[in-house]
């Protein structure tokens, strides 16, 4: 009995009783886990951990068994592993980075077309995302779950999302642009490309039953309407409930929560009267300011729109200026560049009366200026706009521009401009100092608590606090990061490519390396071995065409066994006239000819006798050209195809000489591919190793253009495209792939050796000798040449220069120059491997090598006879040993035999070269050359270390105690629970700090207002949108920080507001005076620590008294059901309370809920 096998069934049973016993428990409860679908996650664990058993108890018997393959002999260049050529650092968990939870792995590109992912958002219970086809969102719930974990059996994602955790989909809309969520009202704003306001319920009874509901099903929206002409860039909810919208040209609406409120409240019979209703109702900032001449400050487009709800203001801004708004009033308080410049400082005088014309002005008429006023003020301003454009210089430094806007705790602005410049601002638009950590373009923030998160387009995340120290920083993505969020105690970054992933909020702290020893520890249950075979071969076709016979002997009679094949041509057309056309063609992002677009359309018909490929890539350079053809059972595990086009001909600018270049990712690995044509001639070995090091050093990848990948391109972007997510600053691009192959026309000769010597050494196919006069393997010895790389000893002849049409070896060049053949057509590579013994895992997650097939001989050696009918035979001797060739005929063509390589017999087995010259192919001067690699590829099954990186979070006791630590709350008193205001009353507010370390960090919120009726009963609290303040009150600050044993006093004031106006077509239609009814707000103080997601609550009862005498206020619960006495506190009443103990025996004299 194979021992192996023992040991297999021992641990499958131990591991059969870490199942049984909790081992696969995730975030999702467990109704919402069939049976099934744990028994399916369960033996996916088995296959993966039984397969790791394989390989390592099986790897001798494999080696050793007579059918198996072996690796060629190969021969490695020195200089590897050193500097640009260092190999990049893989792992089950990356050591220097915290470990990531991949609620959405990297999706192929292909696969997203229409709807990749552009913006987050996330709610106490939801993630959010907008797509290019509506928005999505996932359950935290289900945070670690997968489609098989959740649901019924059956349920399945689309392609692209077969490892993403489960989440919903919407109906089709246009594509969404920006998200915004109401968490008290259980509602999600989307702006859209159309121009529209949708509004998605968080909770859609029609999604409840995750048992038995349908995934595929999609949920609408609540409420949608026009809001803009152009798209809606910008959404946010200020401190009093209102929604403002931003897009193009600087307009800004505001739309009322008093008119949003009744359209949501609406029934669907009543939905087209909502739609109308409120798509009138807006508030036109722009054409307000008109009135005063103002509004041609305000036209470039709105790109964020910022609530700083701790001064209740709006920030709006775009790329180079900003407006600071009053979130009560609406007025312009003030606008200036990025520089912190205030524009046209002169008209804003004319501001403070702003409102109050607003309100006095009761008809309509009496609001428009006259046809000559206007104009002026649009001469005037488009005269200010060009000054101010010339000031500048041109149209503005892009290195300055601003692509970030957030607002802190602590009321400061922070902005990020694409040179990396981080900016902090005060609240009032002060500038107050910059910080440079990073060379890359922000494309986003995140904050919470005292830290911020800043994404950079390099796909770096870096963590600051608030005073802009640098705490730490990781490549998170191998794409641009386009948006940051937090939730359920994550930060959750979303690549440009669609990816998200989540950090713990605590990151980079101790929880990580505890995360990382564990997730290592587990690499065998998620990690799958797939094998790959790849054919990839080069012709230097000579300007020539190939016949269809050719082609089939060079590719189509291997095709049939490998996954992916890649060819590289050289000299397809060349010419000056062509040169300088592909040259003018490359500067204005043109490519390819029809003579490049024949050559792949003949290898399309190739590989499709016998089998079936798909071309997903090419590119051409002049006379280079590279395409790759992927077989389609894997066709969805091959994508995000991008190409390069390295010239180095004549001043490195035309590309006669040069290299192109095609990267794609195989089971989430990246592998490159470049086709080279360096400089010829014998004595020019500096030249092609410096073509070689020009080529490695420069070769920069992006999106194909050619029209076959248009589709596969996806959505433009300014950004620059996929680096991997190992990437280091200043590292070529081809060092960061997983596995690189070279190969083309290098044009190494053979040194010392004459013409006549090389033609008798390769007649009796003595080619040790051969090679040790070869360029190539001399400067690759050297260190030189393709540091690091490997091929297989070369068993083929030279396959240059031969005579057109003339076939065997006797075809060599036989004229007047006589040029020594040379081997110039190679294929070479490196992998992930560090040695050459070494075994596929995650930390060499590409395994490559080139292979012969053994076969035993048949012992009657006459069973090759007759050649006649079945090929040729000979023998000859080589190094002392005998060896018989046979060329096996494929078919009679034109009544002749055509024989593709030869089968070597040796030593009793049968050995097929997958690294060899096809010699029967004489449609150039150059033989094709062709190599077959065997390529294991270790991918990870993301669904299963979801899994196990929750059950790591929910029960590791070490984790479970640095969390419980990390977010404690600080206690914090508040010195009333009940106010009473009169008109224009403030009062003030204390919250203390009791800890004597940590900082306590509050946010208050409104959780309604009602009216009061008569017998002082407050029923029927209302929400404003996003727990906002009702208009009649002001609390300043409502976010902060409290120091240790430290009080801050927040100002409640009530404000005169007794005047309420209707807009319609953002103009004043009806104006008329509030109710003078007692009104009652609940105000919550929220207060947690630095890393905690839920806090603590004080509730504060807030009463609007419009009598002269204060009442005793009474409380009523919604529904009326209890009434409560509360203690009324006059401002009168307040003491300066110099310590916490003065506010604690202030309180022992209160009384209250």
């Amino acid at each position: 009995m194979d021992p192996s096998s023992t040991l297999r069934r021992n641990d499958v049973a131990s591991f059969d009783h870490e199942t049984s016993s909790g081992y696969l428990r995730s975030s999702s409860s467990d109704e919402d886990v069939s049976p099934s679908s744990s028994m399916q996650s369960t033996n996916r664990r088995l296959d993966y951990m039984l397969q790791f058993l394989d390989r390592k108890l099986s790897a001798e018997h494999r080696q050793s068994s007579g059918s198996r393959v072996a690796p060629l002999p190969e021969f490695v260049a020195k200089g590897g592993g050193a500097g640009i050529f260092r190999l990049p650092a893989r792992g089950a968990v990356n050591p220097a980075r915290p470990p990531s939870l991949k609620l959405r792995p990297h999706p192929l590109r292909e696969t997203q077309i229409g709807r990749f992912l552009r913006s987050i958002v996330s709610t106490e219970s939801q993630l959010w995302a907008a797509s290019e086809c509506g928005v999505r969102f996932w359950n935290f719930k289900d945070l670690y779950a997968s489609w098989c974990g959740v649901g019924e059996e059956g349920a399945v994602a689309r392609i692209g999302d077969e490892e993403s955790a489960p989440f919903r989909e919407s109906v089709w809309s246009s594509p969404t642009l920006c998200l915004v969520a109401d968490e008290g009202n259980r509602l999600v704003w989307s702006g859209h490309r159309d121009g529209k306001i949708r509004c998605w319920k968080m909770d859609d009874q029609s999604l409840e039953d995750n048992n038995n509901c349908d995934w595929s099903n999609r949920f609408k929206e609540n409420l949608s309407w026009q809001a803009h002409r152009g798209p809606v860039l910008s959404l946010t909810f200020t401190s009093y409930g209102d929604l403002w919208s931003g897009s193009e040209g600087g307009g800004i609406k505001i739309w009322p929560w008093e008119a949003v409120e009744k359209s949501i409240h609406l029934t669907k019979e009543e939905r087209h009267s909502a739609v109308i209703f409120v798509e009138r109702s807006y508030v036109d900032l722009r054409s307000q300011l008109s009135t005063n001449g103002l509004s041609n400050m305000l036209t470039s487009d709105v790109k964020y729109l910022v609530s700083d709800n701790s001064r209740a203001k709006v920030w709006s801004a775009g790329y180079f200026s900003f407006a600071l708004w009053d979130a009560r009033t609406r007025e312009l308080l003030k606008v200036f560049n990025s520089d912190g410049q205030i524009e046209n400082r002169s008209d804003l005088s004319s501001i403070q009366d702003f409102s109050v014309e607003l309100v006095s002005r009761k008809d309509k008429n009496q609001s428009s200026i006259g046809f000559f006023q206007r104009s002026r003020n649009a001469i005037m301003g488009a005269a200010d706009a060009v000054r101010r454009v010339a000031a500048k210089g041109g149209f503005g430094d892009d290195n300055r521009r601003t692509e970030a806007l957030v607002v802190t705790i602590d009321g400061m602005i922070w902005t990020g401009c694409t040179s990396g410049l981080l900016v902090q601002w005060d609240g009032n638009g002060n500038r107050i100092q910059e910080f440079l950590y990073h060379s890359s373009a922000v494309q986003c923030f995140s904050t919470f608590g005292m830290q911020i998160w800043v994404g950079y387009v390099s796909g770096t995340v870096q963590v600051l606090d608030i005073k802009g120290n640098l705490i730490g920083g990781w490549v998170a993505h191998g794409s641009p990061i386009v948006k940051m969020t937090i939730g359920a105690g994550f930060i959750f970054a979303l690549a440009n490519h669609g990816g998200i992933r989540g950090w713990n909020i605590t990151s980079p702290g101790p929880v990580d390396s505890i995360l990382r020893s564990e997730l290592a520890g587990k690499e065998f249950l998620y990690t799958k071995i797939e094998n790959m075979k790849i054919l990839s071969g080069t012709w230097n076709v000579g300007q020539g065409k190939a016949s269809q016979d050719s082609l089939t002997s060079w590719l189509g009679s291997v095709a049939s066994d490998v996954s992916l094949v890649v060819v590289g041509l050289q000299e397809v057309e060349m010419g000056a006239g062509f040169l300088a056309m592909s040259a003018a063609k490359e500067t204005v992002g043109l490519e390819g000819s029809s003579v490049g677009q024949w050559w792949l359309d003949m290898i399309d018909k190739t590989l499709d006798e016998g089998s079936t490929f798909e071309r997903i890539g090419s590119r051409q350079l002049a006379g280079l050209v590279i395409a790759v053809w992927v077989k389609t059972n894997i066709r969805f595990h091959v994508g995000d195809v991008d190409v390069a086009a390295v010239p180095c001909g004549f001043g490195r600018a035309i590309g006669n000489k040069g290299a192109v270049g095609l990267r794609i990712r195989v089971y989430d690995r990246i592998i490159c591919f470049v086709n080279c044509h360096f400089a010829a001639h014998l004595d020019a070995v500096g030249r092609r190793n410096a073509d070689f090091d020009h080529v490695y050093r420069t070769m920069t990848f992006s999106r194909p253009t050619n029209l076959l990948n248009t589709t596969a391109a996806g959505t433009s972007s300014s950004v620059p495209m996929f680096r991997g997510t190992n990437s280091t600053e200043g590292m070529p691009e081809l060092s960061e792939a997983d596995m690189v192959v070279f190969l083309g026309d290098f044009n190494y000769r053979l040194d010392d050796i004459s013409y006549d010597e090389a033609r008798d050494f390769v007649s009796q196919r003595c080619f040790d000798w051969l090679r040790e006069r070869d360029q190539l393997r001399a400067e690759m010895e050297a260190g030189n040449v393709f540091q690091g790389m490997r091929e297989a000893i070369i068993t083929f002849p030279p396959t240059y220069k031969f005579e057109r049409h003339q076939a065997g070896l006797a075809g060599y060049d036989s004229g007047e120059k006589k040029r020594i053949p040379a081997w110039c057509d190679r294929i070479l590579y490196r992998d992930s491997c560090t040695s050459l013994v070494a075994e596929c895992s995650l930390a060499c997650p590409i395994l490559a090598s080139v292979l012969q097939l053994k076969h035993p001989a048949r012992r009657n050696m006459q069973s090759l006879i007759p050649v006649s009918e079945r090929g040729l035979l000979y023998s000859e001797a080589c190094g002392g040993m005998e060896i018989l060739y046979f060329w096996r005929a494929l078919r009679l063509i034109e009544g002749q035999m055509a024989f593709p390589s030869p089968v070597r017999l040796l030593l009793g087995h049968l050995t097929f070269n997958r690294y060899e010259a096809c010699m029967d192919v004489t449609d150039s001067d150059h033989k094709p050359v062709r190599c077959i690699f065997s390529t294991d590829i270790a991918r990870v099954d993301e669904s299963i270390r979801r899994q196990e990186f929750g059950e790591i979070i929910e029960s590791n006791e070490k984790i479970k105690f640095l969390l419980k630590e990390l977010c404690k709350i600080p206690e914090t008193i508040i010195s009333t629970n009940n106010i009473i205001l009169q008109n224009q009353d403030t009062l003030i507010l204390r919250i203390t700090n009791k800890c004597a370390e940590g900082n306590a960090l509050f946010e208050i919120i409104c959780e309604g207002q009602s009216t009061v009726t008569e017998d002082q009963k407050a029923t029927d609290y209302q929400l404003r949108g996003s727990f906002g303040f009702p208009r009649w009150l002001e609390v300043s600050p409502a976010t902060g920080i409290i120091k240790p044993d430290q009080i801050v006093e927040v100002s409640v004031h009530h404000e005169e507001f007794q005047t309420l106006e209707e807009f319609v077509d953002g103009v004043v239609q009806n104006s008329w005076c509030e109710d003078s009814r007692d009104k009652e707000a609940i105000l919550v103080v929220k207060v947690h620590g630095n890393y905690t997601i839920q806090p603590r609550k004080h509730r504060v009862r807030v009463h609007h008294c419009y009598s002269s005498k204060k009442k005793p206020m009474l409380d009523s619960q919604p529904g009326g059901s209890r009434n409560i006495q509360g203690t009324v506190l006059h401002r009168s009443d307040f003491q300066p309370f110099s310590t916490s103990y003065d506010v604690v025996d202030q309180l022992q004299k209160l009384h209250g809920p």
